[in-house]
């Protein structure tokens, strides 16, 4: 199997609201892949991030690609004004999709990459039937809507699942791994077969972000084989 190396995408929700370009232009200036951006409903999850003017203030400053997860019902409303403001991936929650097929075309009918999640609380095989027609999947590893919770352990043996259920189907899935990711775990999340780590405590909090940053991008020095 070929190799490649990971990917971190810090956040935006752990990021400092009063300064956000200020943690804008320092994850420009990291070795951050992506930004990592949540939009949340109030309904979907027990929380509200951000609406589409925040979100276009992100992408006008942001110089690397936006990884836009969408926690909200009914996202298929919305999946054109995304793509508009400048998403790169757009993904939705297998739980929130009645016709998870047709939103996937939708979202490369945009010339977006399409992802889909799953809660902790959902089995891996309920992404069977769609595994090979996207280009990544989040696992979330916290029940969503708010940062700064614990790692859910069982994480790992999904990660593994679904590696095993993409092999000679996709390939060049990415996992992407989402909630309580640290140095602590981001090792081991690899070791698991995930492509993504998406950070946001363990990133903004730090007094250097940009070193975090950097701390997970060399977590192994050796390509990940997937």
């Amino acid at each position: 199997m070929p190799k490649r190396k990971h990917l971190v995408a810090p956040s935006v929700l752990s990021a400092d609201f009063a300064h956000l370009y200020d943690d804008i232009a320092m994850v420009n200036q990291s070795e951050a892949d992506w930004f990592h951006i949540d939009i949340m409903d109030g309904v979907f999850v027990p929380n509200i991030s951000f609406g589409f003017p925040v979100l276009a203030s992100i992408a006008h400053y942001a110089k690397k690609p936006l990884d836009v997860h969408l926690m909200i019902v009914d996202p298929d409303r919305y999946l054109e004004q995304f793509q508009a403001i400048g998403a790169t991936n757009i993904t939705v929650h297998a739980e929130a999709c009645t016709h998870l097929n047709r939103t996937i075309q939708s979202i490369h009918e945009l010339g977006c990459a399409a992802g889909v999640a799953i809660n902790p609380g959902t089995p891996v095989s309920h992404l069977h039937e769609v595994v090979e027609d996207v280009d990544l999947i989040l696992l979330m590893s916290v029940n969503p809507g708010f940062g700064g919770q614990n790692f859910i352990e069982s994480t790992y043996r999904k990660i593994r699942e679904l590696r095993e259920m993409a092999a000679g189907r996709n390939d060049n899935l990415l996992i992407e791994v989402d909630g309580g990711v640290s140095n602590h775990n981001a090792l081991a999340l690899l070791k698991a077969g995930a492509d993504v780590l998406v950070a946001g405590n363990a990133i903004f909090s730090d007094q250097n972000p940009a070193h975090a940053i950097a701390e997970l991008k060399r977590v192994t020095p050796d390509l990940i084989s997937v």
